[in-house]
């Protein structure tokens, strides 16, 4: 074996001394069908199955028995999480990966191939020793690996969403991984060809018209584990554009684009050892800084990583031989090769332990070892004592979001911060939850059974103010009615969601999301008791809870004219480790018009759950429902409750207090009396209606004995308990009044036995109706009211060919052609013409000399004939503009004849037609070119909308041609765009039209973007008549459905796969019970805070002097439908201004409470991006990439005009300095990014910075330090500079992939793509102080201060 790796050396060597500098494709390992290699589906965001290993592997100190390949250039040993989880964010990720080149990509569509396989072949496992121990040519020398797993990602593409007419990207990467190990280590190659890497990163999907690229990672992530000194490690190799670029050329083995790292052994391996280092640890190279601890300073470890640009050799001509050791101490990664590490514990107490680095925080599982501890609390498993369960073994079974913790008699499981819960599930504090269930039941309501099976429940819970709203669809009405007083149906998820009062806890933290609840319902006055089951089912993968319900038992009956009140309770809750108890009163009262009358029931509650025996619960709770409401709204037949409540600590004298015996059970009544509770302990024994008192009892009356009853005659008398039912003898039927029985009589049919009074049956038929007279009608041929018909003379209409002679007949007519012409009468040929013609041919040939029916036009008329020789259903005479319907016959339809100039009339059959549309009709008889002053020189055909008016965009379907056009279908000049550009934004409404609600400002954008023609697998909005969102919506053809509510946010756990629609209520809460609607604008409090643009929203977040004040971020402004990116603040007036990529819009709202946005600016607009207030001079500056434009308008947008549209390419950043009156912009141009300045006004243009930078996204004028500074996501830079660009510095050079950047007193704030969040850095010392993840993960955009003042004018 050494002899052949030897071998495979020199040869390997060979190759690299002939390509020079950099590996030849053959140079990967052999891959493809031929090899048996397994192809992975095409598509966007595809994953293998899991693949059992033959043999197990050691990854990052875990043994791993199965691998996941994923389409984004990722493997792992878990199944991936949705792409939107992981593939535009940084490392560490929250599962463990192998990550080669971690990206959106996409095979689908034919571009590429993903082959993977297990291999323990020869060659390959020589190979692999060889590259091995070029990289580890001290600690791996005599390695040989037993097993390889080879994955090759050959010719891949990038995510594109493609317009109508835009084309793939012929840019397709490949690269390749090898896993190889034996028993005790595992090493992994990453190989890039040359050439390989053609494109080094991908734009996010939700990044719209803003033109962005978040480049690849490359390298590994532990991910969330059991050892909480490895969670949230990682190791990268590249992760910007200059070190993505230098893959290919440079190496840690001495073989250019080949990179080999130990990633696991049975010995200790704290962190990823990349090769080059002859295998020592990175402790022994002083100057192999790429493994950095969680604890070291941001800025240092980039001054560390800065040098790994360097070539891996001193040399640049001369490389180290294959098997040579690379000389100590210089750098072996490309670009930014970091790692962080989680500092080792120091004590042994229940902690967790987070990295000084903001940016390092990560979710998942964390095990922590704690000595037991008479003041812990925890919430604990059950246990064994036999066989004490650890973290280690059972960490499992802890939600993602909580950490696991040993204890001496087992583990317990804690939700992590700004979570809640019971550790095995944790939800987040102050969000929105959904919860769905099925309900089943056997009630008997009054008299009646009723049963129902299966029906759906839905419950929407407002975790901030501890709201909950449960609807109950398909129970039959008698039923749904009478469990409108059954409040604690919907009452448990009150309890579960309540509002926390310090101290205290809501049934979700103590129970989570499994658990039963058992109910007892008596009611009173008549003892009806129904019996309740409640069993959740644990979370589903999108956070919302599963429940059972079933209900039996006996509830009253409720009239319909009846309301039902819920008058508000407390109630105590009795906590064991297992089981919570709850007795109480309710007191209901039903309304019919201005009477009313209160009611109650007696309820006993049990909850049980699998809780920890050691669990300090709290002894007794107390619930407070201060609102509840009971409706059943008969048009959905839906049965609701709403409830708001409060948990909080039971007071020290809130004992139960005394109950009347009637509700406990204690009266002395006997069977069948009924107990009604008098004042205070006070109660009667009563007799219901058709009992009769005896002793403490009460005895059935039997009615039809002793001649009570009421039964008619030809009835018979049926006692039951407490009442009596009568029965109508054999021949008889009830009458209406319940109780008399009346003879059947047989239906007779008049038409049937000749009483109708209709014409005899050779002119007439008699037409049955039920319950009614019979209706008669004349036969064809025959004219009249049906009782009177006449024969018609068909002759005097003409029917018959021209040829042929008509002979009437009594309800008929016959044709017979005249001599010397051959045919039926209505078709006659010349016997010497050898084709036989169509009617419609044969009248193109012999007009006749008016067209028939009742409006001839009064000359002749050449019919219009299809293809297949039949009428066209449309006729138009060719000289007078007449037009009108026509039947196969070719006979004129009445009614349908239209004057000339108007619009022809809509054709088919007879029994459906209806006016065309002037757009119908052109598409059924296109013009020869389109209208208006622009002809595309042929025939176009028109779109039209679904009510056939022309649709507002119109796009010819060969040239390319776009332009906008009024409701005649008429084009409106200056609209047209040639092929390949971005089609105009039409359908303006005129001032006295609705203006445009969000669902139809957003459906009309993405119809443009998708060029006026989406494909069937692209979304586009659904919305109502009235401009609402539909509450089903579904992703074009895929049949992936899922609900929204009315702001159009997708509901979690609603999505359904294809085949199945989830059920939408049209609202998820009832009318009269939600919350009164807030305002656009949530006002902010006073002080200094930022705002940032979230895609379809604002938020607020407020500062504490310069610090973050997390806890106290909120939503500012809603606005769903758009896409935010630029926005500042106008200190004077109080108001933000923003720009909108979905709406192509620029609008404004003021910061008082209630406003409503106003859109300043609606047309020519395209991508608008930067945007910038000037207070002093009252107006905004923006940038549209676009349109590659700089303009300026006054702050309602009058006065626009035009600053610069040349030597641009892609504007992005732009701020002002309204002190001076200088503007300032950047253009991240990849091929010569620069940033300018000139005046306010566009005088005075020149380039400030056009040297070392990247991507300048983020742009800000600090008014304090009068400094210019930008956000480089290419040179992941923060500088600054003065005005005139002198005294250029960096403030930090290891930023993740920056956005937008607002300076503030000593800081700067950033949004960050690869985070999505909002990131703090001190002018001073450069480092990060502090970061804001919105719980909402999207990306951030634009983002600025807000003062209480105006800076740089008077206060």
């Amino acid at each position: 074996m050494r002899v052949a790796v030897a071998v495979l050396a020199a040869v390997l060597a060979a190759v690299l001394a002939a390509v020079g500098t950099a590996l030849p494709r053959p140079g990967l390992f052999p891959h493809g069908p031929a090899r048996g290699d397994a192809r992975l589906r095409p598509g966007d965001d595809e994953s293998s199955p899991g693949l059992p290993l033959r043999r197990a592997l050691r990854l990052y100190g875990r043994a791993a028995r199965r691998l996941y390949v994923g389409t984004n250039g990722v493997i792992s040993t878990q199944d991936f999480p949705r792409e939107t989880q992981y593939v535009d964010d940084d490392f560490p990720t929250d599962f463990p990966v192998i990550a080669p080149f971690l990206a959106d990509l996409d095979t689908s569509g034919g571009r590429g191939n993903i082959y993977y396989r297990q291999d323990d072949s020869p060659d390959v496992l020589d190979q692999a020793a060889s590259y091995i121990q070029a990289g580890f040519p001290s600690s791996a020398s005599f390695f040989v690996p037993t097993n390889a797993f080879i994955t090759t990602w050959q010719d891949v593409g990038a995510y594109q969403e493609l317009s109508q007419d835009a084309q793939p990207s012929k840019k397709l990467n490949t690269f390749q991984v090898v896993i190889a190990y034996d028993d005790e280590d595992t090493y992994t190659i990453f190989l890039y060809p040359e050439g390989g890497l053609q494109f080094l990163g991908t734009r996010p999907k939700e990044s719209y018209n803003v033109q962005l690229e978040l480049p690849a990672r490359v390298g590994f992530s532990w991910g969330d584990g059991d050892d909480p000194k490895r969670d949230g490690l990682f190791h990268s190799l590249a992760s910007s554009e200059q070190a993505l670029r230098q893959l290919e050329r440079e190496s840690n083995t001495g073989v250019p684009g080949v990179w080999v790292f130990h990633v696991g052994s049975t010995a200790p391996l704290e962190q990823v050892e990349p090769g080059g280092s002859g295998g020592q640890s990175p402790d022994v190279l002083p100057s192999a800084t790429h493994h950095v601890s969680g604890t070291t300073d941001r800025a240092s470890t980039e001054q560390l990583a800065q040098h790994s640009l360097e070539p891996t050799s001193p040399h640049p001509h001369h490389r180290p031989a294959l098997l040579g050791v690379v000389p100590r101490g210089l750098p072996v990664s490309p670009g930014q090769e970091r790692s962080r590490r989680l500092p080792p514990e120091g004590d042994g107490r229940a902690r967790q332990s987070y990295s000084a680095n903001p940016l390092s925080y990560s979710s998942g599982h964390h095990g922590v070892g704690v000595e037991e501890d008479e003041h812990v609390n925890p919430d604990m498993f059950t246990y064994s004592a036999a066989s004490k369960e650890t973290c280690a073994q059972h960490h499992g079974r802890c939600s993602p979001h909580a950490f696991c913790t040993d204890y001496a008699t087992g583990v317990c499981c804690h939700c992590r911060a700004t979570y809640y819960g019971n550790g095995r599930q944790c939800l987040p504090e102050g969000a929105v939850h959904r919860l769905n269930g099925k309900v089943s039941g056997n009630l008997r309501v009054g008299r009646a059974s009723i049963s129902f099976q299966e029906v759906d429940l839905h419950a929407y819970i407002v975790g901030s103010d501890g709201r909950a709203y449960t609807a109950i669809s398909g129970v039959p009405q008698p039923a749904a009615r009478a469990l409108l007083p059954l409040l604690p149906i919907g009452g448990l998820f009150a309890w579960l969601f309540a509002l926390e009062e310090p101290g205290a806890e809501n049934g979700f933290s103590i129970t989570g999301a499994e658990f039963t609840q058992s109910l007892e319902v008596t009611f009173y006055p008549g003892e009806e008791t129904v019996y309740v089951t409640q069993t959740a089912e644990g979370l589903g993968p999108d956070n919302y809870l599963s429940l059972k319900t079933h209900i039996q038992g006996q509830v009253p009956f409720l009239p319909e004219n009846v309301t039902v009140h819920i008058t508000p309770y407390n109630d105590l809750y009795h906590y064991s480790s297992s089981a919570v108890m709850s007795s109480a009163r309710r007191e209901y009262v039903l309304v019919a018009g201005t009477a009313n009358q209160t009611l109650s029931y007696r309820l006993h509650q049990n909850i049980t759950f699998s809780g920890c025996p050691h669990a300090r619960l709290p002894a007794r709770q107390q619930l407070v429902v201060p609102r509840a409401f009971a409706l059943y709204d008969h048009q959905e037949h839906v049965l609701r409750y709403a409830l708001a409540a409060r948990v909080g600590t039971a007071p020290d004298d809130a004992e139960n207090p005394l109950v009347n015996p009637c509700h406990d059970g204690t009266h002395a009544c006997e069977a069948t009396a009924r107990c009604q509770p008098g004042a205070g302990m006070e109660y009667v024994c009563e007799c219901p209606a058709g009992y009769r008192r005896d002793g403490r009892g009460c005895r059935d009356v039997d009615e039809c004995a002793e001649g009570l009853s009421h039964c008619g005659p030809f009835s018979s008398c049926l006692n039951e308990p407490g009442s009596y039912r009568c029965e109508c003898r054999s021949g008889y039927r009830p009458a209406g009044d319940g109780q008399s029985c009346v003879p059947l009589v047989p239906v007779t049919n008049p038409c049937e036995d000749g009483s109708h009074p209709c014409a005899p049956g050779d002119r007439a038929r008699c037409l049955p109706r039920a319950g009614g007279p019979p209706a008669c009608q004349c036969l064809p041929g025959y004219a009249g009211d049906g009782i009177h018909c006449s024969d018609v003379d068909e002759c005097a209409e003409n029917p018959c060919h021209p040829a042929a002679t008509c002979y009437n007949s009594p309800g008929s007519f016959s044709c017979q052609c005249q001599p010397g012409y051959q045919g039926d009468g209505f078709q006659c040929t010349h016997e010497g013409m050898t084709q036989r013609l169509t009617p419609c041919q044969h009248d193109q040939m012999y007009p006749r000399a008016v067209p028939p029916g009742p409006s001839p036009v009064g000359d002749g008329h050449v019919p219009q004939c299809e293809e297949d020789g039949g009428y066209r259903p449309l006729q138009c005479h060719g000289s007078t503009g007449h037009c009108w319907c026509v039947d196969a016959a070719g006979q004129e339809i009445a009614g349908t004849r239209t004057a000339p100039g108007s619009t022809p009339p809509r054709c088919g059959t007879p029994g459906s037609i209806q006016q065309l549309t002037p757009c119908e009709h052109e598409r059924l008889y296109p013009r020869a070119v389109p209208p208006g002053p622009s002809p595309v020189g042929d025939r176009h055909v028109p779109q039209c909308e679904e009510d056939g008016g022309y649709r507002p965009l119109q796009c010819h379907s060969s040239t390319g041609h776009c332009w906008c056009v009024d409701a005649a279908g008429q084009e409106i000049a200056g609209t047209r765009t040639a092929p390949g550009s971005t089609p105009p934004r039409c359908g303006t409404p005129e001032p006295t039209e609705r203006p445009p609600s969000m669902c139809e400002r957003w459906r009309q954008s993405l119809l443009e973007h998708y060029g006026g023609s989406p494909r069937r697998d692209q979304y586009v909005p659904q919305c109502g008549a009235g401009g609402e969102f539909r509450p089903l919506q579904c992703h074009g053809d895929s049949g992936y459905c899922w609900c929204v509510d009315q702001s159009g946010r997708e509901i979690q756990g609603t999505r359904s796969e294809p085949g199945t629609t989830p059920p939408c209520l049209p609202s998820v809460a009832p009318p009269s019970v939600q919350p009164s609607p807030r305002p656009d604008v949530s006002p902010p409090a006073s002080g200094t805070f930022l705002l940032y643009a979230q895609g379809q929203q604002i938020g607020y977040l407020p500062l504490n002097g310069t610090r973050l004040q997390k806890e106290a971020a909120k939503t500012l402004l809603s606005l769903h439908g758009s896409i935010v990116v630029g926005i500042d603040y106008d200190c004077r007036e109080k108001t933000i201004y923003w720009t909108d990529v979905a709406g192509r819009t620029i609008s404004r709202a003021s910061l008082e409470s209630g406003a409503e946005p106003e859109t300043i600016i609606s047309s020519g607009l395209i991508s608008p991006e930067g945007l910038a207030v000037d207070h002093l001079r009252r107006a905004i500056f923006w940038t549209d990439s676009g349109l590659d434009k700089i303009e300026r308008a006054r702050l309602d947008g009058s006065q626009r005009r035009v600053l610069f549209d040349t030597e641009l390419v892609n504007p992005r950043a732009i701020t002002v300095d309204p002190v001076r009156g200088n503007l300032y912009w950047t253009d991240w141009n990849r091929e010569a990014p620069k940033i300018e300045t000139s005046t306010v006004n566009g005088d005075n243009r020149r380039v400030l910075v056009n040297r070392d930078i990247g991507l300048p996204n983020g742009l800000t004028f600090d008014p304090f330090s009068k400094l210019l500074c930008w956000a480089d996501a290419g040179t992941k830079h923060l500088e600054c500079t003065f005005p005139d660009g002198t005294g250029r510095r960096v403030i930090q050079n290891n930023l993740n992939y920056p956005f937008s950047i607002i300076s503030y007193a000593n800081h700067f704030y950033h949004t960050d793509w690869r985070r999505d969040g909002v990131i703090a850095i001190n002018k001073e010392t450069g480092s990060f102080t502090d970061e804001y993840l919105p719980e909402q993960r999207s990306h951030l955009y634009g983002i600025t201060a807000v003062y209480p003042y105006c800076p740089g004018a008077k206060k």
